[in-house]
Parts: C-alpha cells; structure tokens; sequence
C-alpha cells in the first residue's frame, strides 16, 4: 500500500527548507558556545579561586593594601569569622583594606573581599564593618561576578575570554578572562544581585553573632553622602542607590531580625582600631 503525502505537506516542507537550514546553522553556533562555556557554568574551586586570584591582582594594582599590618589582620580577623558562618566557610579566604579615599567595598571570586580605607573610615563601629563584609562574602558565596561574566559572554554570542578559558590553553586565555573579570568591578553587577547580598549578608553578620543592623547603618551612611563627591562617584556607578537599598533590605527584616538586635556592635575594639591606624598613617606610593 502506497502512502499519499498531501500536495499542500510537500509544498510547505519545500518552503520550510531553506528556514530550517538557516535555523540549523544557528543552533550550530550555539551549541557550539554552549560546550565551550560548560566548564565555566559549573566551575570547580579551584577555577574559581584561580580566576580570582588574577582579577584580584589586576585590582590590587590600581589600588594596593593600606601599610598597616595591625589594621589588616584586624579586618582579616573579622572577615574571616564571618566567613566560617557563611555557606562556603572552606574557601580559602583573604580580606584586605586598600589604601584609597573612594568609599566602596568588593569581591572577587573565589573569596577574595578588598574594602577601601575611605569607606572604613566612615564606620562607626565593628557591626558596620561586619555587615559590609558579609555583603561582600554573599558575592562570593552566590558566584554573582562569574554569573554576570556568563551573561556578557552568552549575550554576545562569542564568549572570547570565556570560552579561551575553558579549553585551558595557556597564560594568553588566562590572562584574557582576567580582564574580562576586572572590567565588570567597573560596571557593576546586577542590582538583584546586590539587593540578594544585601539580604543575605544581614543574615549571615546575625550568625556571627554581631547586630545584623550594621549594614543598614552603612547604606544610611551612604545614602547621607552628596552624589557629587567624588568619593562615592564609582560606589553609586557600580550600586543601586543606596536610598532604596536601605528600603528593601529593612523591609526585609521586619519581625525576622529584630530578636537579633540586642547583639553587640563592638565600638570600643573598631575605634581603638582605628585611631591607631589614623596615627600612624602614612599613604602607599604608586609607581
């Protein structure tokens, strides 16, 4: 028994034909970025710290660590117990005051948390700092710069520094996706992404037992400051304004924080600190 195809089916495969092959082509293209991007999707730690490392690098030269050992092992010690009450308490985590006037803080993948010394200055006490900090370790935690540098590539169809990267062949790739990786400490990441580390990091600073009402005296603080100076020019380019942060991440704690309120804001520790660094401070020279 013959089996008829309809005239009007043959028609429209005929006319389909030249479509499909385009389509073709494109899914071509895209399962092709898909494979080379797959080792970047699910990276391992040890990518990520790698990644970081670099990019932490190429930041630490624009702007390099405040000359105060006692400051830093002072931030590192505080860092470091946030982190153990964060949910990746096992990357190998570094944290460090660099020394600039411009107030802002940031993270790079992998576990390394930079805050500048103009925004430590502008704290008032160790919850504040606490509160920063573990805003700064949700960045991590969550994988925000990795996802954001999976977006840009995915957008553009190409994915140079990514994909380079993932097929691990060498310094060149390397060095490729570290600056990839810096660029976006120039634009910013999402802004869901820092209302979720907003979130989170009153959170995890309530774990660690300091008042999780640090951060938003922090976002006051920012929120205070005039948008024209030039201080805050790259905090509020890179950042929601702070105003509706403040907003967001204080509705999000009515009823569900207040019992952690009463938890010390260490004053004393954070000013004696700090008025032993402001002594004997002497600004690092740039090459």
């Amino acid at each position: 028994m013959k089996i008829r195809i309809p005239v009007v089916l043959l028609l429209a495969v005929s006319l389909l034909a030249p479509v499909a092959h385009a389509l073709k082509l494109d899914f071509d293209k895209l399962k092709d970025v898909k494979e080379k991007l797959k080792v970047l999707k699910e990276p391992s730690d040890a990518d990520e710290i790698e990644i970081g490392k670099g990019v932490a690098a190429n930041l630490l030269g624009a702007a390099p660590p405040v000359n105060d050992a006692k400051l830093q092992a002072y931030v590192n010690r505080v860092g470091q117990w946030i982190a153990m009450h964060s949910d990746r308490p096992n990357l190998p985590w570094h944290f460090a005051v660099v020394d600039t006037d411009g107030v802002n803080a940031f993270a790079t993948p992998g576990g390394y948390i930079f805050i500048t010394r103009g925004m430590l200055l502008r704290m008032r006490d160790e919850a504040e700092l606490a509160g920063v900090l573990a805003h700064e370790v949700t960045h991590v935690v969550e994988k925000h710069a990795l996802k954001t540098m999976r977006k840009g590539a995915l957008a553009g169809l190409a994915g140079d520094a990514l994909s380079s990267y993932a097929e691990k062949k060498g310094k060149e790739e390397f060095n490729k996706i570290v600056s990839a990786g810096t660029e976006i400490y120039t634009r910013g990441l999402d802004k869901e992404d820092e209302f979720a580390a907003d979130r989170a990091g009153v959170v995890v600073a309530a774990r660690a037992g300091y008042d999780p009402y640090g951060l938003p005296s922090v976002l006051q603080t920012l929120a205070s400051i005039n948008p024209q100076d030039d201080a805050v020019s790259l905090m509020f380019k890179t950042h929601p304004d702070s105003g509706t942060r403040l907003e967001l991440v204080s509705n999000s704690m009515e009823g569900g924080l207040d019992q952690y309120a009463n938890h010390p804001r260490v004053e004393s520790r954070f000013f004696s600190i700090i008025k032993s660094h402001i002594a004997g401070y002497k600004p690092v020279k740039v090459n």
